[in-house]
């Protein structure tokens, strides 16, 4: 690998070498990597010129553009870390984490702005609206003028890169800290990954997510271009990816089959496509293999911590014998499982997955005590990144997900796997996708009920997915319960917000 390189440094070595090359497409608008590095530049001396020191933070919470990326880059640039906020965030949570970073100035757009209108937000935090909204000074005018350039800045490689923070489906969201160290070490291996001057990647997945992050700093950092999405929707995705004949995405699994389950799919000239990823979230086997059938180029699955740690990859169109695994450990990462009691569980075994690598986050922002937690160290003293989830390698060293460790049901003392009921019940014929989480019972402690979406144009019967379902399991896994609801919650990277289908059950309790 090569010496340490910033981001922004790599994408001004493309702007000089091919400054007429496309590096960010938005809609109808475009930047060419000269003038894409130039508007980084001014957003660079802008932040200067505004007191923002390196090791300080801003926050972005807008929707995706050319003005979202270049203040992202603007801002490594000069050594300020970066919050990316979700504008789905409640405004509790959203003025907690604007605190929480220290932002000295957040970028927003209206959308976002109408969103967060009841943040309380410090008077102190400028605001500045990217698309020139009512929501604070206008881009443009608070940009440096055409020209400037900021003064350098030597990045130190532990300095801060981005606070990433988490989706929150187990509570109040925690800030990750990213260094510029750890993304190098990602974004250092593009060439390996088929990411170079040509590619193309297509982002329909929100900048704030780590999820898309992993495609967007390689795609930059190789010289290729993004063609940003602001809202997913299945056709319009096909649309662009045959009209700029993209070679990489990054999707997730309800995405996926949102795009798979298009009539028209087949009719989309998608043979410009390298490689497509996958993580976030259960990546079904039957959707791997029918994307690794029908859509062309390889299919790449990720698994692993935005905390870092160790991660695994499987790719899919390789194995088509390990569909139902999330692939081996990738090369300098480890990846094992551990007991209740802190020991290395043998191959075959059951645990929870632990993983170290040279891709790890700092810490929690503001919060030892979780950072704390969330390491794990062996007898030899190695730290280790816990993941919270559980499973199980196969003997030639796949790894197989059965559920978060917070999502296994104890009923009357057995531990039983929702992933494995979910399993049986989604292979009813009229069951689009199916949830189980377990529910308090005063006979056995917790019992599983099921929460299922019904495919399109078909009725569902809770008793006759339930007695389907309870036929196929065994006796301590049997259903208590079927909920037949019209959507899953998820989280914007598509989590299964398992915490909030089990409040809507209880609340519907307390009111009958």
């Amino acid at each position: 690998m090569s010496d340490f390189i910033t981001l922004d440094a790599l994408v001004r070595g493309t702007a000089q070498s091919a400054p007429d090359r496309i590096a960010v497409v938005d809609g109808t608008r475009q930047l060419r990597y000269a003038e894409f590095d130039a508007l980084i530049d001014r957003v660079a001396a802008a932040l200067q010129r505004d007191g923002v020191q390196p090791t300080d933070a801003i926050s972005i919470c807008a929707l995706s553009s050319l003005e979202y990326v270049a203040v992202f880059l603007g801002a490594l640039r000069v050594g300020v870390a970066v919050a990316p906020l979700a504008p789905s965030s409640t405004a509790h949570d959203f003025a907690a984490m604007v605190k929480d970073s220290a932002a000295k100035i957040l970028f927003t757009d209206d959308f976002a702005a109408n969103a967060m209108k009841d943040a309380a937000i410090n008077a102190g935090v400028k605001r500045i609206a990217l698309d020139g909204a009512g929501s604070g000074t206008a881009f443009e005018s608070w940009l440096a003028p055409a020209g400037t350039k900021p003064k350098p800045v030597t990045i130190d490689p532990q300095w801060v890169f981005n606070i990433i923070y988490s989706s929150g489906t187990t509570g109040t969201p925690k800030g990750i800290v990213h260094s510029h160290y750890l993304r190098w070490r990602q974004y250092g291996q593009f060439e390996a990954l088929g990411y170079g001057p040509h590619a193309i990647t297509i982002l329909s997945t929100p900048l704030y997510s780590n999820t898309t992050l992993v495609c967007f700093n390689p795609t930059l950092a190789g010289g290729g271009a993004i063609v940003l999405m602001k809202k997913f929707d299945a056709h319009g995705f096909l649309e662009l990816a045959q009209q700029h004949r993209a070679t990489h995405t990054m999707l997730v699994p309800v995405q996926y089959r949102r795009i798979m389950a298009l009539p028209d799919f087949d009719k989309f000239d998608l043979s410009s496509f390298q490689m497509k990823y996958c993580t976030s979230a259960p990546f079904a086997a039957e959707l791997k293999a029918d994307i690794v059938k029908r859509w062309p180029g390889g299919l790449t699955e990720f698994y692993g911590m935005t905390e870092g740690g160790g991660s695994c990859a499987l790719q899919a169109h390789l194995h088509p014998d390990k569909l139902a695994t999330v692939g081996q450990p990738m090369p300098e990462h480890e990846v094992r499982l551990i007991d209740e009691d802190g020991n290395f569980v043998p191959q075959g075994g059951i645990g929870e997955i632990v993983g170290r690598s040279p891709v790890m986050m700092k810490e929690y922002l503001n919060q030892p005590q979780k950072t704390a937690e969330t390491f794990w160290h062996d007898k030899e003293g190695n730290r280790w990144v816990r993941t919270g989830d559980v499973g199980r390698f196969d003997a030639d060293g796949f790894l197989t997900l059965m559920d978060r460790k917070k999502d296994m049901i104890i009923s009357g003392g057995f531990n039983i796997y929702p992933s494995d009921i979910e399993a049986v019940a989604s292979q009813h014929p009229d069951v689009l996708e199916v949830a189980v989480v377990g529910m308090p019972s005063e006979e056995w402690g917790e019992t599983p009920v099921a929460f299922a979406v019904a495919r399109p144009g078909k009725t569902l019967d809770p008793n006759d997915l339930k007695a389907f379902t309870n036929a196929k399991v065994g006796k301590t896994q049997r259903l208590a319960d079927v909920a037949i609801v019209d959507q899953l919650p998820r989280s914007a990277i598509g989590k299964v917000l398992k915490r909030e289908l089990r409040d809507q059950r209880l609340a519907m309790k307390v009111a009958s």
